[in-house]
């Protein structure tokens, strides 16, 4: 890009969060100067063997850190903060949030030992505040957790919305409703662009509200008669609050169980929630009050392995169990790809004797946090942007986002894919660059590339097994003793001895086929071992395992 582009445009540049739900940084670009919106992770599942968080690559935007001039979050879930102590040392930049979403960063710095490093800058709820070149303000809007904001993206070249994650919830317990006349407001002065979630773009209505799920959570506890656990993510402050109310009054303590959950009602005690509630209960304690008397609030909704639940089915969690004529309440949504982790855990509580209820059983027990079709469609009347930049999806929900937006009048919409420059100003918006836009894998306490060769081989070694050879070769070039071939992962050890021998053989004739110059040439053994193993093994089993030759010349 030249200098005079660089002075008049108004870019976006989605790294993460574009085809994909979770996982979000954005950065927009103006006066040579960019801004992150967001910088969080998603989770690995079965295809990421060993991993446990995934994070976007910032390396485009590390190569301009110069440029960098700071970080606001949109809020405090997982998948808009959970990347900054990973990413920071990276970027350097100052860091802005709201009181909730800095205490609850604050601690997840600690934990990192960046807590001195870091710099928070605090901003208000709903306030204005300078960036150069940008000016921000901020406008509050209703979610699952504490302080969502959108955040108004304002520049010379045009104002953005970028709306975070939202919904218009009527009575949302925590905190205000969102601020209708701040978004007129803004929509009369002028919106350029917004970009927006897209998750419940396919669900009609709207994603209803935190006040009915409280009625309903205080109605089902009253239903039982035995030890009540109700399985909720730990950020959803409203209703940890709602539970303790509906423990309350069927006169049961509330325990909290799962370190999460205390993080998060201390972060929320700090930003000022949760202050007029009954104290919590320790799991430890709550072992201890008969079983009609308590409320235990967990972690593990997802079917975690490490989760609070999760150790409670499998029957190793130290202080809490659960036994027949318990119940389980599952006040939360099942996230795409979790289905099989959450039929497992639900499956083990069963034979525990435990009642479950989930939200296809019993409706009302959870509300989205995101907006269904007609608040997307009310927030375009109100702002009435030029253009629409569909995020937070996939690519369905992103096609289908934008058409919603056409059909409210939009006159331009744009489907990008991490990676994609989005021109927004001066002109038509339009694509005007690809630029890589990877992932990396925390394994174990080191980031590498998911598509990298330690991953691959990982996968690899997940579906066709490894085998292992070792060839002594003397001074004259020829074998010293026969080789030998150990298999693991590929076929069952009854059946792997006739396997194991006829691929020593392979790698025998293999070795005696090469040449003499080919013998005295290390890599070239090797290599004919290799192929050896592979093809005999893929020949009588169809696995091609991952091969490792070990030579040993005396």
């Amino acid at each position: 890009m030249s200098k005079t582009k660089k002075s008049s445009e108004l870019l976006f540049l989605p790294l993460g969060g574009a085809e994909e739900i979770g996982m979000n940084l954005n950065l927009y670009g103006y006066g040579g100067k960019w801004l992150i919106v967001d910088c969080g992770v998603t989770f690995g599942d079965d295809s990421t063997p060993g991993v446990e968080l995934i994070l976007p690559d910032p390396q485009w935007i590390v190569e301009r850190r110069k440029d960098l001039v700071g970080i606001v979050a949109t809020h405090a879930h997982e998948d808009h903060i959970g990347a900054i102590p990973y990413l920071w040392p990276q970027l350097g930049c100052p860091v802005y949030a709201t009181p909730f979403t800095a205490a609850v960063l604050k601690r997840k710095l600690q934990e990192a030992d960046l807590a001195r490093r870091v710099e928070i800058k605090p901003i208000p709820v709903s306030g204005s505040f300078k960036i150069a070149p940008f000016d921000l303000e901020l406008i509050h809007l209703t979610h699952s957790i504490p302080e969502p904001m959108a955040i108004a993206i304002k520049t010379p070249a045009g104002t953005v919305l970028h709306t975070g994650d939202w919904k218009f919830d009527p009575d949302p317990l925590i905190g205000p409703v969102a601020d209708e006349a701040a978004l007129r407001r803004l929509g009369d002065q002028g919106v350029l662009a917004l970009v927006g979630d897209s998750t419940n773009v396919f669900v009609s209505g709207e994603a209803g509200s935190e006040a009915d799920v409280r009625r309903n959570l205080e109605d089902l506890v009253g239903r039982f008669r035995e030890r009540v656990v109700v399985a909720c993510f730990a950020s959803n402050v409203a209703r940890l609050e709602s539970i303790a109310l509906a423990a309350k009054a069927h006169d049961r303590h509330a325990a909290l169980v799962g370190r999460s959950l205390w993080r998060m009602y201390d972060a929320a005690k700090e930003a000022g929630y949760l202050r007029d509630l009954p104290p919590f209960v320790t799991e430890h304690d709550a072992g201890f009050l008969p079983r009609d008397k308590v409320v235990m609030i967990c972690t593990g909704s997802q079917g975690e392995p490490r989760s609070a639940l999760s150790r409670i089915a499998s029957g190793t969690h130290p202080h809490v169990t659960l036994e027949q004529g318990d119940a389980a309440i599952f006040s939360s949504r099942n996230i795409p790809g979790n289905e099989r982790a959450i039929a497992k855990l639900q499956n083990q509580l069963s034979k525990l004797g435990v009642d479950i209820v989930t939200t296809a059983e019993e409706a009302g027990v959870h509300v989205s946090g995101h907006p269904a079709r007609d608040e997307l469609s009310r927030m375009y009347q109100w702002v009435r942007p030029r253009i629409a930049i569909p995020v937070h999806g996939e690519a369905r929900h992103l096609a289908e986002h934008a058409k919603l937006a056409r059909e409210c009048q939009v006159p331009e919409a744009v489907v990008s894919e991490n990676g994609s420059i989005v021109r927004l100003a001066p002109g038509p918006a339009t694509v005007v660059e690809h630029v890589t836009a990877g992932r990396l894998a925390l394994d174990g306490t080191q980031l590498v590339p998911l598509d990298g060769g330690a991953m691959r081989a990982r996968k690899k070694l997940m579906t066709h097994g490894i085998a292992v050879v070792t060839l002594v070769v003397g001074r004259g070039g020829k074998l010293e003793a026969d080789p030998l071939v150990s298999l693991q992962g590929v076929v069952d050890n009854d059946t792997s001895e006739g396997l194991i021998e006829g691929a020593a053989d392979a790698v025998a004739g293999a070795f005696d086929g090469l040449g003499k110059g080919e013998r005295r040439d290390d890599d070239a053994v090797r290599e004919a071992a290799r192929l050896a193993v592979r093809r005999f093994v893929n020949a009588e089993v169809g696995k091609k395992p991952q091969t490792e030759v070990h030579l040993v010349r005396l």
